[in-house]
């Protein structure tokens, strides 16, 4: 399904309850796609346990990515 901005600034409800089925909904301005919705499969991601891939697959200090993530936002916050 295709949408343009204004349908999804007045017609919010309705194009979620679309994705909320299972459609996806594509959103136009000035006639050029700028953002798909799209609905998320449920408990994708809460698994945090997914080893680290590619160059840091190597490093032993991201044994465990979560924790690693988690100390260098300590600083910031």
């Amino acid at each position: 399904m295709q949408a343009t901005a204004l349908d999804l600034r007045y017609h919010t409800k309705e194009l979620l309850d679309k994705v909320q089925s299972g459609e996806s909904v594509s959103i136009t301005h000035r006639g050029k796609t700028v953002a798909n919705l799209v609905p998320i499969i449920p408990d994708s991601y809460s698994d945090y346990t997914m080893p680290a891939f590619g160059m840091w697959a190597l490093r032993e200090d991201l044994a465990d990515p979560t924790t690693y993530v988690r100390n260098l936002r300590k600083a910031r916050f």
